[in-house]
């Protein structure tokens, strides 16, 4: 049974380009998250696996790309070889069909999403020393402050004197997230 060509292409930001994933696939159809790995809210690989029927291929350009650890990566690919979905990983070099399942198809499969989410893992780790190192170093994190000293003491003055808080957010251009935790501080 012939099915369709389905490509499943994720970035971890809106800034980041998907342009080369996936680069010279015929695709009939392509779905793309542009969130973190990390995240299980990708609404794009849950229709992409709701989409994808008996005789499909699914080809992603990476093991990383479509699964957030080990164990979310053989849930999905048991899942969809099950359905009698092709799983085509072009990084890796590695097909997952139903029919030809062997031994030593799951050994790659466990050894490989092992290492990503070992190599997860070691970024995760050093970006938490770089964070302490910086912070040991007195420098300040985070995105710098919307509103100085004296804007942020005119703000909760308004407010307390009953000003509109929607209004005053506009009339600072902030947000009024931001403007209630300027009066909660």
């Amino acid at each position: 049974m012939k099915g369709q060509n389905v490509g499943y292409v994720r970035v971890s930001s809106t800034s980041q380009n998907t342009e080369r994933q996936l680069v010279d696939v015929a695709l009939d159809r392509v779905f793309t998250d542009k969130a973190s790995g990390k995240d299980a809210n990708r609404p794009e690989l849950s229709n992409c696996l709701e989409h994808l029927r008996e005789g499909d291929v699914l080809h992603v350009h990476s093991i990383d790309r479509l699964a957030r650890n080990l164990k979310d990566l053989q849930t999905i690919i048991e899942n969809l070889t099950r359905k009698g979905v092709t799983v085509k990983f072009y990084k890796e070099h590695l097909t997952f069909e139903a029919a030809a399942a062997s031994p030593m198809q799951t050994l790659m499969l466990q050894m490989l999403g092992a290492f990503a989410e070992f190599e997860r893992t070691l970024i995760k780790e050093r970006q938490r020393e770089g964070i302490e190192a910086a912070k040991a170093q007195g420098k300040k994190l985070g995105a710098p402050a919307k509103l100085t000293a004296e804007q942020t003491a005119e703000v909760k003055a308004r407010v307390e004197q009953g000003d509109d808080k929607s209004k005053l957010a506009k009339e600072y251009g902030i947000s009024r997230p931001t403007l209630y935790k300027l009066i909660a501080a």
